[in-house]
């Protein structure tokens, strides 16, 4: 019988080393790339959970949208209209209370916008004459309005000669503003 020798034995363990050598360095390489997709997986994980989040509560979100286009509608003109067309039907809508209440409109002007954070800033200069009663009434109708007609500053002088049998007459001068939303 043959005895297989020591070097034999040798020769045959560095023989099934090396043929184990490249299933090893295989093993190793497949270890590596699932440990960093397990990582990235792990890294993916949260943004993943958000934009299902994100999807299962659209519903709710649109309805919020749409809600808060209603309340904007409310202080702000839609983009739909133009800047120049807001600016005029605000004119109008403030000359409308003033002689409501009991003003004379001596002259009214629509002056260019200013761009605010995504608005515009329509600027309305309003000069009007009558009695301190009719001006707080008006005064007392302007924050009613919708689109909201902000107050930004107002003058107010006596007019002509002062006489204890009438009321006293004054000229009033209002700077106004209201917000247009600016197209993107």
């Amino acid at each position: 019988m043959n005895q297989i020798s020591r070097r034999d034995w040798a020769l045959m363990a560095i023989s099934v080393l090396i043929c184990l050598l490249p299933l090893f360095f295989l093993a190793s390489y497949v270890a590596s790339k699932h440990a960093a997709a397990r990582a990235v997986l792990e890294q993916l994980e949260p943004r993943f959970a958000r934009l299902l989040g994100l999807r299962a509560s659209a519903d709710k979100m649109d309805a919020e949208l749409n809600l808060l286009g209603q309340r904007m509608s409310q202080f702000v003109y839609p983009m739909e209209m133009d800047a120049t067309q807001a600016g005029n039907e605000a004119q109008q809508r403030v000359r409308s209370v003033l002689t409501t209440a009991g003003l004379t409109v001596v002259s009214s002007q629509v002056l260019p916008t200013k761009v605010e954070q995504g608005f515009e800033r329509i600027s309305l200069s309003v000069r009007a004459e009558g009695e301190l009663i009719h001006l707080q009434a008006a005064l007392a109708v302007l924050p009613s309005l919708t689109p909201v007609v902000l107050v930004d500053g107002i003058n107010i002088q006596v007019v002509g000669l002062q006489r204890a049998d009438k009321p006293q007459r004054l000229g009033t001068e209002l700077k106004l503003s209201v917000l247009h939303r600016k197209p993107a």
